[in-house]
């Protein structure tokens, strides 16, 4: 705790000088001209929802960051009636206001709460581990959400059981892993593709296909993908084995692990609650987040501590920054607490607001790509040779939109699209092609790449 304590301190000093370059203020995706797509139930083709995507405008003061955002992402969304939602993804038209130099809570922690808990950096709301859904003791059944009747005391009362909503709410999430809460849509996890993951738990993307805000590279440290409502950043995946940045990149692990129980009569560390539903078929282990417990890990600096984060330097944060991660298992699955919780390690001081009322300056960012950035990311093309499809797909986070053109050997244009930033891949019909060799060229005003591709009939 001390040793936290001093390094947060040096940190909080050496960023007061360095306002302009905080990741805070530096790592929103902004966009006020390209809009966004959602399917319809039974349509795999994308219609248009005339909503703009991604952040629109940030502002920051000495202490504080302001992001005005939609909600709505650059990836596609959509459908989510495996657990009956036929809301659609709405314009939420919100402004956050996060602090520039976030601080350690070494009070009472602050518990997460349901909806938002912090925005990833597209705009997208980030929710914990919970779908409103609770057991009522009274009735034995399930209780709050949709198609439940309330709980007892209201929506903020305390209950002894609580359904997680990535087991018991994957079936309603669209390819991208996100569904809306009335029309607020928002991630309970790693916001990546679930066909890009090892192990492919839903098939929703096999008709509805999507991406994400990013793909997993495990070979790349993943990259800063929002920030909690107490300031800190929230990281992908993967991270440095040791939290000074050194003994390479491995997969960041979750310290809670499932309780070997077969009945819910206490939590974790024998506390005896009111009983829940036994383990079953119907609510299996996992179902609810008190069938989880903290387990300490001494000497592996991989295992985060019980808010699902740890001190670390990250390529942002050079000389170090308390971070949260989206922990995943081995085959990219979601693990709980799957972001942050279920506390808050820092103090959550302010989050969403109605306006801005203090003196602001407006960052814009750079409209190019860092080469030497891009160099080192991995991009892949294929299949290749292909009959009908040409997908291009970048591993990690693509922070700048990149054009994509397809030429013959000739140099003629035949057919271009765009990568856009907070997306991960974009498609090339070629199908009415004829067979032949074709390049595939990739640029920004401070990038550009080409890949040779062959289309056989």
């Amino acid at each position: 705790m001390i040793k936290n304590f001093s390094l947060a301190l040096l940190m909080l000093i050496s960023l007061k000088g360095a306002t302009q370059t905080n990741p805070a203020i530096t790592s929103w995706l902004q966009n006020n001209t390209e809009t966004g797509f959602y399917y319809k139930a039974g349509n795999p083709t994308p219609i248009a929802n005339n909503i703009l995507v991604n952040c629109q405008m940030v502002r920051y003061s000495d202490t504080f960051v302001y992001v005005n955002a939609t909600g709505i992402p650059a990836y596609k969304v959509g459908p989510f009636t495996g657990d009956g939602n036929t809301n659609n993804a709405g314009n939420q038209n919100a402004i956050f206001k996060f602090p520039l130099f976030p601080t350690q809570n070494t009070g009472t922690l602050t518990t997460t709460n349901a909806g938002n808990i912090g925005i990833f950096i597209n705009g997208v709301a980030m929710f914990d581990y919970r779908d409103g859904v609770a057991w009522n003791l009274s009735t034995n059944a399930l209780c709050g959400g949709p198609g439940n009747p309330p709980c007892p005391g209201g929506p903020t009362a305390v209950q002894s059981w609580n359904r997680d909503a990535i087991v018991a709410e994957r079936a309603g999430f669209d390819c991208a892993k996100g569904h809306p809460a009335g029309t607020n849509y928002h991630h309970h996890q790693n916001p990546s593709a679930f066909d890009l993951d090892l192990k492919v738990l839903s098939t929703i993307c096999n008709l509805y296909d999507a991406d994400g805000l990013y793909a997993i590279n495990p070979a790349q440290h993943s990259p800063l993908i929002g920030f909690a409502y107490d300031g800190f950043p929230v990281y992908g995946a993967y991270g440095f084995a040791k939290a000074d940045g050194t003994g390479g990149i491995v997969r960041m692990k979750s310290s809670y692990q499932l309780r070997n129980i077969t009945v819910r009569t206490h939590h974790a560390g024998n506390i005896d609650v009111s009983d829940g539903p036994a383990v079953s078929a119907t609510y299996p282990i996992g179902y609810f987040r008190e069938d989880y417990e903290f387990v300490s890990n001494t000497g592996d600096e991989s295992y985060l501590d019980i808010h699902n984060g740890r001190f670390c330097v990250t390529p942002e944060y050079p000389k170090g920054i308390y971070c949260y991660f989206a922990t995943v298992d081995a085959f990219h699955n979601s693990t709980y607490p799957y972001i942050i919780g279920p506390t808050y390690y820092g103090n959550k001081v302010v989050a969403k607001v109605t306006s801005v009322t203090e003196t602001t300056q407006t960052y814009v960012p750079a409209t190019a790509l860092n080469e030497s950035k891009l160099s080192q990311t991995v991009i892949n093309v294929f299949p290749n040779p292909s009959s009908d499809l040409i997908a291009i797909q970048v591993m990690g986070l693509v922070s700048q939109d990149i054009n994509a053109a397809l030429y013959d050997m000739q140099g003629k244009l035949i057919m271009e699209t765009k990568i856009l930033k907070g997306q991960t891949i974009a498609y090339f019909d070629v199908e009415a092609l004829y067979a032949g060799n074709y390049l595939v060229k990739l640029f920004n005003e401070g990038f550009s790449e080409t890949r040779k591709v062959s289309i056989v009939k």
